[in-house]
């Protein structure tokens, strides 16, 4: 399958359907071939609205949840972006069509190279990734407009929390078990953090420390 005219317009229309009402979101959603993500056995099924596996373990979420957490975090064109969990690399090439500059980063270094490429093809040249520990963040690009968190957490990463902006935006999903997650926003003020429960979802965790591959 190819994401030709037709299989474009089913796609935003699924997104739609789900609640993705933003233009600019749509719009970049319709631009990043979803297919070049996907490789092996699950690739003829990449324009379905549903999770699929990729390597080392993880998954890329299903369409509608990578635009609903997009649409949440309200990004300009002038943002500086840290997505932790850069995964398949799907979610930062969508951002890399909103923002300024995305920062992505994830545990695993089988994951960062393969997105490298697939960025590479697609000429993405505001997309930095990295193999790091995401729940530190990355210090030493902070402070960021806005965060996006593709793994659950207990709670939001403290380290996370303080490179956030005043006025800065994060989404991240919250929950103790793979079963019971609430996707937040998190608005940082003058004065603190104000938290927004928005709807129920289901990541995987995310865990401290480098992967093995």
């Amino acid at each position: 399958m190819t994401f030709d005219a037709d299989s474009k317009m089913q796609f935003v229309f699924a997104l739609r359907s789900k609640g993705v009402t933003d233009t600019a979101v749509l719009s970049a959603m319709e631009k990043i071939d979803r297919g070049l993500f996907i490789k092996g056995y699950f690739a003829e099924r990449a324009y379905e609205d549903m999770p699929l596996p990729i390597a080392c373990g993880q998954t890329i979420s299903q369409p509608s949840v990578v635009g609903l957490m997009t649409q949440a975090l309200q990004v300009g064109p002038r943002d500086k972006v840290l997505e932790v969990g850069t995964g398949s690399g799907y979610q930062a090439a969508i951002l890399s069509q909103l923002a300024r500059r995305v920062y992505t980063v994830d545990r695993h270094r089988r994951l960062v190279t393969q997105a490298r490429r697939v960025f590479d093809t697609l000429e993405l040249a505001n997309i930095t990734a990295f193999t790091a520990d995401g729940s530190f963040g990355l210090p030493d690009q902070a402070p960021f407009d806005r965060i996006l968190v593709t793994a659950a957490a207990e709670d939001p990463p403290g380290p996370l929390l303080a490179q956030l902006k005043i006025g800065g935006i994060m989404v991240v999903p919250v929950g103790q078990s793979d079963a019971v997650q609430h996707l937040i926003r998190v608005i940082r003020t003058e004065t603190g953090f104000d938290y927004e429960e928005m709807r129920p979802v289901r990541f995987v965790p995310l865990v401290e420390g480098l992967g093995k591959d």
